[in-house]
């Protein structure tokens, strides 16, 4: 039986900040963000809208009444959950009316969390061939005002609805995981923001990813030359880049250049964007899908997904016949330009106005999905 990826959609906040901008307004030179991590854009997002209004929006614009009525499962990858015990799925649930005989539940593993739940979503569609199951991951990637992981800060969701006879990205059971314990990144509970141990981070990334495919090729026998392209978790555009180059190396200059130009591709919309954490990978598969030039059905693309602390994840798919016909570059280039650019002032106040759920209150938002009313601790989203 073919699974995987049917439909494919993101969303990001309707605001953004200009990473010149940031760059003059903390004294750094903006090519220390335009180059060194390689971000033009950051997403921004007011308190009024959370991983449930992204994750609506993502999930709201693709899917039919028919979708609706046969969606049996919603997971939602996340470490940027709004309730330590109910999951942000319910909600969901419930806003985009899927039919109520359903699974709805959150995955949290730093970044990994949404790949925990797009193979979940295999499995289960594989058992149940008739069944849909909506995986998003949203997420908001925060660091504090003037913090070293400011720069590489984000907001946003991606949706996948998983299926049988998919009509993008026919997901393959080759996969190699990992895992290890170690302290890179991680968010004690009571904690605002996350810790971060820099170097460690991008160590442990790179090497992370050296061995699930060193650890494929061995047990696939696989080679580069088997791929189309490799689409990764995106923390920041050079991160990826950085694991990929560490492949390479043993390369002929022309496989060099092709995977590179796709990389290129992967990181078009994360330019823009900035950090989704979970999503991060599946919007580099979005645009690596949109903008290259030279992608066709049958072809392997391979997926890295990497969540801190540590787990990561080397799987494989197979574009569909007509994959292109399904995508939505043109709305996703609309969602993109006709976002706000924030002065620095308007974004570090916007920053700091958090959502305090201890009163009551109200807001005019007219976002779809955004935040109407805060009472008795409960989150009353626009419908």
């Amino acid at each position: 039986m073919n699974v995987g990826i049917d439909k494919i959609n993101f969303y990001v906040p309707p605001y953004y900040v200009d990473m010149t901008e940031l760059a003059l307004a903390r004294n750094v030179d903006p090519n220390k963000f335009l180059l060194g991590i390689g971000q033009e854009q950051m997403a921004v997002n007011p308190k009024t809208q959370d991983i449930v209004t992204f994750a609506a929006n993502a999930a709201k614009r693709m899917l039919t009444p028919e979708d609706l009525a046969t969606i049996d499962m919603i997971i939602v990858g996340t470490e940027s959950s709004i309730d330590e015990s109910k999951a942000s799925a319910v909600v969901l649930h419930r806003l985009l009316g899927v039919q109520p005989f359903a699974r709805s539940f959150e995955i949290k593993e730093a970044c990994y969390g949404a790949t925990a739940g797009l193979q979940l979503a295999k499995n289960h569609v594989s058992a149940n061939p008739t069944s849909k199951v909506l995986v998003i991951a949203t997420d908001i990637a925060k660091y504090g005002l003037q913090s070293g992981g400011e720069p590489t800060q984000g907001a946003g969701a991606v949706a996948m609805l998983i299926s049988q006879n998919p009509r993008i990205l026919k997901l393959e059971n080759e996969t190699v995981m990992l895992t290890q314990d170690i302290y890179d990144f991680w968010r004690p509970v009571g904690h605002k923001y996350p810790m971060v141990d820099g170097p460690l981070s991008n160590e442990t990334y790179v090497q992370s990813f050296q061995k699930v495919w060193t650890r494929y090729q061995e047990k696939y026998q696989r080679h580069l030359t088997d791929f189309a392209a490799l689409a990764f978790h995106i923390p920041y555009t050079k991160m990826g880049k950085k694991a990929l180059l560490a492949i390479l190396e043993n390369e002929t200059e022309g496989e060099q250049t092709r995977m590179l130009e796709q990389y290129e591709a992967s990181i078009t919309y994360s330019r823009r964007v900035g950090n989704l954490y979970t999503g991060s990978l599946y919007l580099g598969l979005i645009s690596l899908l949109e903008n290259s030039n030279s992608l066709q059905a049958n072809q392997r693309i391979g997926l890295f997904s990497y969540g801190s602390g540590a787990v990561c994840e080397l799987f494989s798919g197979l574009l569909v016949e007509g994959f292109e016909t399904y995508l939505e570059k043109d709305a996703h280039l609309a969602l993109l330009e006709n976002r706000q650019a924030l002065s620095m002032a308007d974004y570090e106040t916007m920053f700091a106005d958090d959502l305090d759920t201890s009163i009551t209150a109200s807001f005019d938002d007219l976002t779809p999905f955004s935040i109407q009313h805060i009472e008795n601790t409960i989150r009353v989203y626009r419908e």
